[in-house]
């Protein structure tokens, strides 16, 4: 997510130099807005009141009614419906039947499936009523407002003094960093000599507001919104635009490269009607196994009583709402990765302040930041220091990031080189703006799902499986540049390591185990360097091989059978290592 400057009301007019006080001169038709061009009136989406239903009453909604398919009494529900003049609506698809259908069933007993989740739309002013009503009400298992969505970026790039951009642009790609090798990138550039290094047959789906996706650099794989209706906001489109570009903006000479630019990337924006649960589980159905969702959302949490801020502090990673947590539930289940920014609130997710469940939340929600409670299984992300320097030691907490036990891999969180905003390149044409300043864990997520994109597509063009999500987490947590101490915090403040492209890689790619006959040995009396394990080594296959730390009774055997008449000590290796022997004839 990236966190955005309080602005001024001059600003939020267009008097100011911020770049969401003005449009680009063809964004408003082609850039998923609503047409007009001009900003919207807000930059967050509305609040969602959620309501969760009792699993056994089976309801089925209707206008200002409900129904039963268990055949229990919904009259006292109904009636609450018809007095307010609201209406439940499933999240999850037109009707409940629908969504059972698809196999979205309560995944354990008790607890809600995606059939159990409705929406209630009402003005805001109403909402925190309606909750408290409806929650008690029969059938009613729970009733919650959440608070609005929000991108995250550490700062709104400041508008250039200089407008005209050069008739042809430039190649940006030496300024980014983190396409290169570990442990400053994640070594996409060698990920791009390797077959399916670049994404080939991935597809990732981007969950936020708004996308341009007729940038000049987004021309060849963005695939375009799939659900939602985007807002003619500039501000969520610089976002979204930033976003798409380190994941897979065009090779094409001029611009940016995105990690994994065969990849085909899409949009699913939580305005119009939808809202992020939404999203998700009609991203997760447009995708297949090995495909990938960004969730590049976080919105305000329980540390200042789920109050909007400027300064984004408190705000926290998404999958803590029931709904999108069953969401992410849903989508990995389905064997889509599910990469989630952590959120800019600094906050440790530990505390136990996210045990205790919001105001109408069910009673069986259990905190998913917590490791001793079921996960959503998704990829949570924080943000590090860059190599430069400037923020801190290269890989260290950014002051903004959230950390703790269930962040589980970490990209840059400042000083990103990508599409949107204007501060790299600027001018009237708003498809050729980039930026050298995208921040937060919305420009470190991008990296870890470019990287992701990478791996899939090398698995794939191996003939391997693609990793599944709790591969893919795994596989983020046991390799990687490791975290670093810095000026926020140790490194057991954690936000996880940085991908390494190239370790993965040999992580994944399985040993090849070879055989042969031992022509010579030699027991390695005294272990060089001193202090290191003692070494009997083989001639096998034209080169020395090792086994460490030998024990009496192999030595013993391995010195008769070079003794003895018609021996041999057969070796099994992968490299230089021995891995296995077998002593015959002695």
């Amino acid at each position: 997510m990236a966190e955005r400057r309080t602005r001024t009301t001059k600003e939020k007019a267009g008097g100011g130099g911020n770049r969401g006080s003005r449009t680009g001169g063809n964004s408003g038709s082609n850039s998923g807005s609503n047409g007009s061009g001009t900003p919207s009136a807000s930059l967050r989406p509305e609040r969602e009141l959620i309501v969760v239903a009792e699993p056994s009453a089976r309801l089925r909604a209707a206008p200002y009614a409900v129904a039963s398919l268990a055949g229990a009494d919904t009259s006292q529900l109904s009636a609450v419906l018809t007095a307010e003049e609201i209406t439940l609506e499933p999240v999850f698809g037109p009707d409940e039947e629908t969504i059972r259908a698809r196999g979205a069933a309560a995944p354990a007993a008790g607890t809600p499936g995606l059939a159990e989740f409705y929406r209630v739309r009402a003005g805001d002013d109403r909402l925190d009523a309606l909750a408290e009503r409806l929650a008690a009400a029969d059938h009613v298992s729970a009733a919650y407002v959440k608070p609005a969505a929000e991108p995250a970026s550490v700062e709104a790039p400041p508008r250039p003094e200089v407008l005209q951009p050069p008739a042809a642009t430039p190649d940006f790609t030496p300024l980014q960093g983190y396409l290169g090798p570990a442990p400053g990138g994640v070594d996409a550039q060698w990920a791009a000599t390797q077959a399916g290094g670049r994404g080939a047959t991935i597809r990732i789906i981007d969950v936020e507001g708004e996308w341009l996706f007729t940038h000049e650099d987004l021309l060849l794989n963005a695939g375009g919104v799939l659900t939602g209706n985007p807002p003619g906001d500039p501000d969520w489109r610089n976002h979204g635009t930033a976003v798409i570009g380190e994941i897979g903006a065009d090779d094409n000479g001029i611009g940016v490269l995105g990690i994994a630019p065969d990849a085909v990337v899409r949009g699913a924006s939580i305005f119009g009607n939808t809202g992020s649960a939404t999203c998700i589980q009609q991203a997760a159905d447009a995708l297949g196994p090995g495909d990938i969702i960004l969730l590049e959302l976080h919105r305000p949490g329980p540390r200042f009583n789920f109050a909007p801020r400027g300064d984004q502090r408190g705000y926290i990673a998404i999958e803590w709402w029931p709904d999108d947590l069953a969401a992410v539930r849903y989508a990995v289940g389905k064997g889509v990765i599910v990469v989630g920014a952590a959120g800019n609130g600094a906050e440790n997710l530990d505390d136990p302040l996210y045990d205790t469940p919001a105001a109408g939340f069910p009673a069986t929600w259990q905190n998913p930041f917590n490791p001793a409670n079921p996960s959503s299984g998704a990829v949570i992300v924080g943000a590090g220091a860059p190599p430069s320097g400037t923020f801190g030691p290269d890989r260290s907490r950014l002051d903004f990031s959230n950390y703790g036990a269930r962040v589980d891999a970490q990209g840059w969180g400042r000083e990103v080189v990508t599409t949107g905003y204007g501060d790299l390149q600027d001018g009237a044409d708003e498809n050729r703006w980039y930026t050298k300043r995208f921040s937060g864990t919305s420009s470190a997520s991008p990296i870890v799902v470019g990287s992701l994109a990478a791996i899939q597509g090398m698995q794939a063009a191996a003939g391997r499986a693609k990793l599944t999500p709790a591969q893919a987490q795994n596989l983020l947590r046991t390799t990687g540049s490791p975290q670093q101490d810095g000026l926020n915090g140790p490194a057991t403040e954690r936000i996880g390591t940085r991908p390494d492209l190239r370790q993965a890689m040999a992580a994944l790619v399985p040993v090849v185990t070879e055989t042969g006959i031992a022509s010579q040995y030699w027991d390695e009396l005294t272990p060089y360097p001193a202090g290191s394990a003692r070494s009997l080594w083989f001639f096998v296959n034209s080169a020395w091989r090792h086994l460490d730390d030998p024990n009496v009774v192999i030595q013993d055997m391995v010195q008769r059978a070079f003794l003895g008449s018609g021996s041999a000590v057969q070796v099994w290796h992968q490299g230089d290592v021995v891995v296995g022997l077998v002593v015959s004839g002695s």
